[in-house]
């Protein structure tokens, strides 16, 4: 069965880079997307790409600072976090854009301080 394996968090200082990734055990194209918590919200969507792998959303707060490599194999959807903020702490969580075809999974964590 399908399964979404993400990794690739850590910490990083403020100004640096992380690259989460997610592990797609089967290739199915669909859109997919990083969320993350937000307050008054369960998760919000950072950022999203199409079926055939190309952006479809930034988030306002995330725009020119991450984007989803479109170079990546169809079965990793990365999300390259440049100049990282503090406020960018968070868990970070890749699924389907629209739907629910699979859980939820345990999602990396992303710390950014000095």
């Amino acid at each position: 069965q399908m399964q979404l394996v993400e990794s690739g968090g850590g910490s990083a200082q403020p100004g640096g880079s992380l690259r989460p990734s997610c592990l797609m055990t089967e290739t199915v194209f669909v859109s997919m997307a990083w969320y993350r918590p937000a307050p008054g919200k369960e998760r919000e969507l950072v950022a999203s790409i199409s079926r055939g792998r190309t952006p479809t959303f930034y988030a306002d707060s995330v725009k020119c600072r991450f984007t989803i490599p479109r170079g990546d194999a169809k079965n990793l959807v990365n999300l390259q976090m440049n100049n990282l903020k503090p406020e960018d702490t968070a868990v970070y969580y890749c699924k389907e854009a629209t739907g629910n075809m699979w859980p939820w999974g345990r999602g990396p964590q992303v710390t950014v301080s000095s």
